[in-house]
């Protein structure tokens, strides 16, 4: 977990931008020694908001299949899956 003060956005915004894409993940950011915001590049946003909704996905698709209703083959599962999944930390 990487952690500043907030001033440092202010003082040097490159360097907290440099180090969120470097980081791949969020920077916590202080104010009067409590957190006060979260930042993170927007590659690394993105790459969060499709798991957020692969998983909402996959909760559903669970929630059918132990309803008993029909869902998708294995295979369409797959290629899905690796759509999703085949980008690095930076596209």
């Amino acid at each position: 977990m990487i952690i500043k003060p907030s001033a440092a956005i202010r003082q040097d915004y490159n360097g907290i931008a440099s180090l969120c894409r470097e980081s791949c993940g969020p920077v916590f950011l202080t104010k009067n020694g409590e957190g006060d915001l979260v930042v993170m590049d927007i590659d690394t946003f993105n790459r969060r908001e499709k798991m957020l909704q692969l998983r909402e996905e996959l909760i559903a698709v669970e929630e059918d299949r132990l309803a008993g209703r029909a869902g998708c083959s294995v295979g369409e599962l797959d290629e899905y899956l690796s759509a999703i999944l085949a980008g690095d930390c930076h596209e």
